[in-house]
């Protein structure tokens, strides 16, 4: 294949998997380079770290990486994301879509670090993610080749897999594959694949795995406090915590009353339409939270024209343009409204329920004495005349004129004659 013997050294993002594992051996085989890989821990967990460096190795790669991102994807992924109040299609909380940029970041610098030529990433050619490392790539070092096994190799199935692993002695733990696909982090849990494939099914209990069922949740309701400093929740139930600490106890409060499950089907990037379900409880109580907050510390312009951006944040982050002048401009207004977004908000769940029961911000611009139907000295009702006769100005302007020109239609009253009393 053209280009083949210009690569000399290769960084693979690298999941420990039976495809990733055996891309080792395949990088080798048919690019004759020296295959380094890399592993961005986001809070997949032990079960999917413990022994990556060691079977990296076994497989054929030189040198192993595993990276500990979980507080700067918190921090500069994940709660920007949050922040701007961006999802994607009303559902989906983009928890998969927000860590391939910071995956494929670190990949970039690590082959940068180690002097290689090219990056490899395990990503069929149907989906989203593809285009999410390879646009991260081309962002931040276009000097760099990807290679794509997916769209350049033989293997069509998981036999072909495990057999092509056998032939090259790659260790593979276990051979029976889950009917789901899945991805998971520190933010959310993603399923793909299986019954899911038919919309009109409904997903198999046994399927999730970090939220119970609604109905199976404790019949007591559980409130939660967080306190937040310009945007960024910093303390649960008057306790501080790091962020890693605050996202995963806020992940087991929710998983127990089972809060954050979405099912979507939902618009890829590349054109079709997949369905998938998530399991998102930190991440959809402190959106909730959050978005509460913003209620009473901003004003209503900006409020509004941030559900306009937040929309057009989802779809940059969805389709892999992170590293983008526009992503990054709508970030740095999203920074800017965050200035004033500091106070505590409780949070009541209940049997999959999350809903906002109370928030106070030093910076509120609730006003008691002027919100209330009671008498108060601050806001003069004879005054909403006034106004009411500037706003609808325009209004009664065009219907004069149409009732001048005779064309007020619309306005015609009702032949009351053709109605019979009782």
């Amino acid at each position: 294949m053209k280009g083949k013997d210009q690569v000399k050294k290769v960084v693979l993002a690298y999941s420990g998997g039976l495809d990733t594992s055996v891309i080792v051996p395949w990088l080798k085989e048919n690019y004759g380079c020296e295959v380094v890989t890399y592993t961005a821990d986001l809070g997949q967990g032990e079960d999917e770290l413990v022994g990556l460096e060691e079977k990296a190795r076994a497989s054929g790669a030189s040198k192993a990486y595993v990276v500990d991102l979980r507080e700067e994807f918190l921090k500069d992924f994940a709660y920007p994301t949050m922040q701007a109040g961006a999802i994607y299609e009303r559902l989906y909380l983009l928890g998969t879509s927000f860590a391939r940029p910071i995956t494929a970041k670190h990949m970039v610098r690590i082959a940068e670090m180690e002097g290689a030529d090219a990056v490899s990433h395990g990503c069929t050619g149907k989906g989203n993610d593809q285009v999410r490392f390879e646009l991260t790539v081309m962002a931040l070092n276009p000097h760099l080749r990807v290679i794509a096994p997916w769209r350049e190799w033989e293997i069509r199935s998981r036999e072909d897999a495990l057999a092509y692993a056998r032939a090259h002695n790659v260790p593979v733990a276990a051979t029976e594959k889950s009917i789901y696909s899945r991805d998971r982090n520190i933010w959310h849990l993603s399923h793909e694949g299986g019954i899911l494939e038919d919309p009109w099914q409904e997903p198999d209990e046994e399927m999730f795995q970090i939220t119970v069922a609604p109905e199976a949740a404790p019949d007591t309701p559980q409130y939660v406090t967080i306190d937040f400093v310009q945007g960024v929740p910093v303390a649960l139930d008057w306790q501080a915590m790091g962020l890693v600490e605050l996202l995963t106890r806020l992940n087991e409060i929710g998983g127990a009353n089972g809060v954050g499950r979405a099912d979507l089907v939902e618009n890829r990037l590349v054109g079709i339409k997949s369905r998938g379900v998530y399991e998102t409880p930190g991440g959809t109580i402190l959106y909730a939270a959050h978005q509460g907050l913003e209620s009473i510390c901003l004003d209503r312009d900006t409020l509004h024209y941030k559900e306009v951006v937040g929309h057009r944040y989802a779809e940059l982050i969805y389709f892999g343009k992170w590293f983008t002048p526009l992503r990054e401009a709508i970030a740095a207004f999203v920074a800017v409204t965050q200035r004033r977004v500091t106070g505590t908000v409780r949070v009541r769940l209940y049997k999959g329920s999350c809903t906002v029961v109370g928030r106070r911000s030093p910076f509120s611009l609730y006003r008691e004495d002027f919100a209330t139907f009671g008498h108060d000295d601050v806001y003069d009702q004879s005054d909403a005349a006034g106004f009411i006769n500037l706003f609808g100005l325009p209004l009664k302007v065009r219907a004069l004129i149409d009732i001048a020109n005779g064309s007020d239609a619309d306005l015609t009253a009702p032949d009351f004659s053709k109605f019979k009393r009782d």
